[in-house]
């Protein structure tokens, strides 16, 4: 088999170079890793590269960077994802994602996070920031590791011959192979850059200030007000504003008939853009509520703005009854 150019120098420094761009992928930046791991697994099947070190190496490098994420989720919490959220090429939605996946699959879900697109980067800090218990993050995470590496590797030795195939003709158009692989990079994160700008159009809304919700509430006629964190953002930050009630993004729609079509709805966040808020009120909006707006910088910019908040004695509060109870006391 005819090496990649990339590869040429085989050997430990070709571990070093497959290993380098595991490590880039996994601290975050825009340079996929799936692809060189693949190669890299047909180049070991022949013989050409020591497969047993491109999977330790390569599965070590990914254990290092989660457990620095981890560290910082553990010492900075919340703010560490939502920071990961406003530098990241994904959705601001990545982080409540990441959230409910942890509450449907519990920590499991570090063993498959890598598999998962917009999981892998937010885990890590998210585990830290819940407290999860370092030496079985670190297990879990060895394992999900081994298990990734392992299989773009194993891809790699399955399809040896057409990779075989593949490569001298790639290595015979030289410097047009390495443009044509930075133009893919450049495609992706232009695709990326303009998804988020989609989002960022889609979820364009009116928003509430802090100050005018305020002002509503001082005045004696508050809207409905409505925290639509998961429970795990809601344990991270076990404040909310005063009488809001816990109505979280996913299973939104199945809470539709417990809110009032005929009073102002303000919802809110922790999220960069109020992205899950703006979600929410696209629900509700399509479903016939035309009195919804979000709050503009959510919980944060109320209590940066030196606003009361209520702690939360019951973080797992049960939507339905929630809602219902703040509706009553509302008519009361």
């Amino acid at each position: 088999m005819t090496q990649a150019p990339l590869l040429t120098l085989s050997g430990q420094i070709g571990v070093l170079v497959v290993t380098g761009n595991v490590l880039l992928d996994q601290l975050g930046l825009p340079v996929p890793a799936i692809p060189i791991l693949i190669v890299a697994g047909a180049l070991g099947a022949s013989g050409q590269l020591p497969l047993f070190e491109l999977l330790v190496a390569s599965t070590l490098v990914c254990v290092l960077a989660d457990a620095g994420w981890y560290l910082a989720g553990r010492m900075y919490g919340n703010r560490v994802m939502r920071l990961l959220c406003r530098v990241s090429l994904t959705p601001d939605s990545c982080v409540s994602q990441t959230q409910t996946s942890f509450e449907r699959w519990g920590p499991n879900v570090v063993v498959i996070a890598k598999f998962v697109p917009g999981l892998a980067l937010i885990t890590p800090p998210l585990a830290g920031a819940t407290r999860m218990i370092a030496g079985r993050f670190l297990s879990l995470t060895t394992l999900g590791s081994a298990l990734w590496v392992g299989s773009a590797l194993a891809a790699g030795a399955l399809f040896k011959s057409q990779i075989a195939y593949l490569l001298p003709r790639v290595a015979a158009l030289g410097s047009t192979a390495a443009l044509a692989v930075v133009a893919l990079v450049a495609g992706y994160v232009t695709y990326k850059w303009w998804q988020r700008r989609r989002l960022y159009a889609a979820l364009r809304m009116a928003r509430l200030t802090v100050g005018e919700l305020y002002a509503l509430m001082d005045a004696g006629a508050a809207p409905l007000i409505v925290d639509v964190r998961s429970t795990t953002a809601r344990a991270l930050d076990p404040r909310r504003i005063p009488g809001a009630v816990h109505l979280p993004l996913e299973g939104i729609e199945s809470q539709l008939a417990t809110l009032p079509q005929d009073r102002e709805i303000v919802l809110y966040c922790t999220c960069p853009n109020e992205a899950s808020a703006a979600r929410v009120a696209q629900v509700l909006m399509k479903n016939g509520f035309k009195r919804v707006r979000p709050l503009e910088g959510g919980l944060d910019a109320w209590v940066a703005a030196g606003y009361s908040v209520e702690g939360l004695s019951v973080i797992a509060e049960r939507p339905r009854n929630a809602a219902q109870s703040a509706l009553e006391s509302s008519s009361t």
